[in-house]
């Protein structure tokens, strides 16, 4: 009998068929292969006519960063009086145009053109070129201001004149003096020209200094083209003009002597008026009590701004140092203070030396123009 129990091991007593000699697994290994490999053929063969084929995307070019500076716009022509802001204005002869943006009346000189004057802020006249609110309506004292951070803290303003007096005075003055300190220039200087193209490239703002008729005139003189209170309103303009002429680029004027002259008010309104149609400040140095200025300025609508003390009536360095010194407690107190001075060698180191001290004791060194009164800016 033949039992499970006497087979060997693994053997069921049957002989296999050899027809049927392959396994499940080869059967079902077989159709896998092929059909990998035809996936696989498909898969090279694509990849291959893609890349065979395919143009390459060129790479966009790298933007090319200009080596030379951007041209300053041309000004805008003095003949267009419909230049408005957010208009554009054509240039004569074809050239490029200009769209003025936001309020024509804030914007300020180029740093690099600052000694040059914008033509259509000037009136030729037989006296010289005059300026003149520009037809959009800009105005000198604007244009010609130094900027300034804005800031509401202690703000000091020094306007040191005499500038064009003394060839080497003139120009230590502009070479020493920090740009932050207004230089106003003598109606009796030589090369003023010169020197204020200087003073504006050196970042200072600028006035200039007018003769007015002070008491004991004329055995006191404040020398050619003084305005006197006896003179007629075309002698004064006359005068006045004459003075202003030998300049450009200043943000208004500043009174040179003149006790008398400023204690009448006709003789001053005529003398305001002009100032203020002409897009000027007015600054008085403060050294007369009985001076009207302030009140025919409001009257006539001029910017307008006064002294608060004289640095340098003592030619001291102690002395000035003291007088700077009051100036800042005023500033202090009050958020403003405004000196004048001389370009004397000592006033010029003095001030120096003070104005890089008080800097760091947070006292902002500001152009005279950011401390005036004016009806314009409300």
């Amino acid at each position: 009998m033949n039992s499970d129990l006497d087979r060997p091991l693994g053997q069921n007593g049957k002989r296999p068929d050899p027809k049927s000699d392959k396994t499940p697994a080869i059967r079902w290994l077989l159709p896998s292969a092929a059909i990998v490999c035809v996936l696989g053929l498909a898969s090279l063969v694509t990849y291959t006519s893609h890349q065979g084929f395919r143009r390459p995307v060129p790479e966009p070019p790298k933007p090319q960063i200009a080596e030379t500076p951007t041209a300053i716009p041309p000004p805008v022509p003095a003949h267009d009086n419909k230049s408005q802001p957010g208009n554009i204005v054509t240039a004569p002869e074809g050239g490029p145009k200009v769209i003025v943006v936001g309020d024509p009346t804030r914007r300020a000189q180029d740093p690099r053109t600052a000694h040059i004057p914008e033509p259509d802020m000037l009136e030729q006249s037989p006296q010289g070129p005059l300026p003149i609110i520009a037809p959009d309506g800009r105005r000198p004292l604007d244009i010609y201001a130094r900027p300034w951070s804005g800031a509401r803290g202690a703000r000091v303003a020094i306007v040191i004149g005499g500038l064009g007096l003394s060839q080497t005075g003139s120009q230590q003055a502009i070479q020493t003096l920090p740009p932050e300190v207004t230089l106003a220039f003598s109606p009796e200087g030589n090369s003023l020209l010169r020197w204020m193209q200087a003073a504006r490239q050196d970042g200072h703002e600028v006035l200039m200094q007018i003769p007015l008729e002070p008491y004991d005139y004329p055995r006191v003189n404040p020398g050619r083209n003084t305005l006197t209170v006896d003179a007629s309103p075309a002698g004064t303009l006359e005068n006045l003009h004459r003075t202003m002429g030998r300049i450009t680029n200043y943000t208004g004027v500043m009174n040179y002597m003149g006790a008398r002259f400023t204690a009448e008010p006709e003789a001053m309104t005529t003398f305001i008026q002009d100032i203020a149609k002409r897009g000027l400040l007015y600054l008085d140095d403060g050294t007369s009590a009985r001076s009207k200025a302030d009140s025919v300025a409001a009257q006539q609508g001029a910017p307008f701004a006064a002294a608060d003390l004289l640095i340098d009536a003592s030619q001291d360095r102690g002395a000035i140092l003291k007088k700077l010194d009051e100036l800042e407690r005023i500033a202090r107190a009050k958020g403003t203070a405004i000196a004048t001075g001389s370009a004397f060698d000592v006033t010029v180191e003095a001030v120096t030396s003070w104005a890089n001290e008080a800097k760091a004791r947070g006292i902002e060194i500001v152009p005279v123009s950011a401390l005036v009164r004016d009806p314009q800016k409300g």
